[in-house]
């Protein structure tokens, strides 16, 4: 320890003996001389110990900085939720070009607004213990704007003599990316199983019987109604087939422009037959005017033909199918093309499920065609909405974008 300030005092208070001595002729050795001498010595000590002590305090603290700089996790120290100190991991991880951008910034200008509230009772939890907390997630912006997940915890400290909150932590938002594409994965694997064990089950039925309408083709002759039950099951695995090979195959299809009008009057036009055996009318109404879109008319007619097949099928003592085809209001750019039936209806809690695999109502359903009918308007950039009541009917509504879109100028 350095004896400077102690030696300095001791020598002023010699001084000022001995300036006594020559000038007012008093003795050299006093009582007074030896008390501030004393005193001098006393003083002199302690303010070399403090010194000392607060030069080891700074040393310590840089070395303190230091080794939060070469720490590769992110490191910040605020005070009064501003930031006081921040490591540069930190100002990587922020977007910023120094810690200077950082200094007396609030950490709340970084903390999406969902996120705050979770942020203050973290603060309060930091007051009242003085170990570290478990980590917590955090969704946050950086200066630039770009938004990023950042897990951390945080302990109650003192620097630079004041009280202050440590929070250490990293960026997950990586690592979020992967967990979500994982899950993405899983539910793909898990989906297809299901999808097989659907598929399975469907396709074993009419084998089933046809294997059995062989057999008896052994045993008796000239059964021609047996003929046309085995035709039938056979067409019917070609469908399932088929259905599948739509949804698991992606297909490279050429859109063109369109008139919705047509499509939607040749669905008509073909499925007319069956909607005059089952005692349905369908009834069509076009607004004027309407704008084209783009579209794969086949893949359309599919879904149009689809949805139309269910109608009539939900209604089976008969009833009557409105179509109307409209330009949004409320949205423009895209038409609306809405299927009403007056049918059995569907439970509001199943609702979500439809477009499910093998999910239906269906004795002989698969599932697999309204499944089909949200691929194919998903792959148009629409939508499909379904609303229903039970004994009171089905409204379809397929929203698609037309080709020209509204233009919106910014004031």
């Amino acid at each position: 320890m350095n004896k400077s300030g102690q030696i300095i005092l001791v020598l002023i208070s010699v001084l000022f003996s001995t300036f006594q001595t020559f000038v007012e002729h008093d003795r050299f050795f006093t009582l007074d001389f030896i008390i501030f001498t004393a005193i001098a010595w006393v003083v002199g000590w302690q303010y070399d110990r403090t010194r000392y002590y607060g030069k080891q305090a700074r040393a310590s603290e840089e070395s303190y900085k230091q080794l939060i700089d070469s720490l590769p996790k992110s490191i910040f120290i605020h005070h009064n939720n501003k930031i006081i100190y921040a490591n540069q991991a930190t100002v990587t991880m922020l977007g910023a070009a120094s810690m200077n951008d950082l200094i007396d910034k609030s950490l709340y200008d970084f903390i999406l607004p969902e996120y705050k509230e979770r942020l203050t009772e973290r603060l309060k939890q930091v007051k009242r213990g003085k170990l570290p907390l478990i980590n917590i997630e955090y969704k946050a912006t950086r200066l630039d704007g770009n938004l990023f997940f950042f897990e951390g915890s945080s302990m109650w400290i003192t620097f630079e003599g004041k009280n202050a909150v440590l929070s250490i932590g990293n960026d997950i938002t990586d690592r979020k990316e992967q967990t979500e594409q994982l899950l993405q994965k899983s539910e793909k694997l898990a989906l297809l199983g299901q999808m097989a064990a659907g598929i399975a089950h469907e396709i074993r039925n009419p084998l089933t019987s046809i294997r059995g309408f062989i057999q008896l083709f052994k045993v008796e002759k000239h059964q021609d109604e047996y003929y046309d039950i085995v035709l039938s099951e056979l067409d019917r695995i070609n469908n399932i087939v088929g259905e599948f090979l739509v949804l698991a195959k992606p297909t490279a299809a050429v859109f063109a422009e369109k008139e919705v009008k047509e499509l939607i009057k040749d669905v008509v036009t073909l499925i007319n037959t069956q909607s005059i055996l089952s005692n349905v009318q369908i009834f069509v109404e076009f607004e004027s005017n309407l704008p084209k879109i783009s579209c794969e008319e086949n893949q359309l007619k599919q879904v149009f033909l689809n949805l139309i097949k269910n109608a009539i099928e939900a209604m089976p003592s008969g009833g009557t199918i409105d179509v109307k085809v409209k330009e949004k209001e409320k949205e423009k750019g895209k038409i609306s093309i809405q299927i009403i039936d007056q049918g059995v209806g569907i439970p509001k809690e199943r609702i979500p499920t439809l477009g499910e695999p093998f999910y239906t109502t269906k004795e002989k359903g698969t599932g697999l065609g309204l499944m089909t009918c949200y691929k194919i308007i998903e792959s148009h950039n629409g939508e499909l909405i379904i609303s229903s009541k039970v004994n009171e009917g089905t409204t379809i509504e397929v929203l698609l974008p037309t080709i020209t879109q509204p233009v919106f100028i910014l004031a």
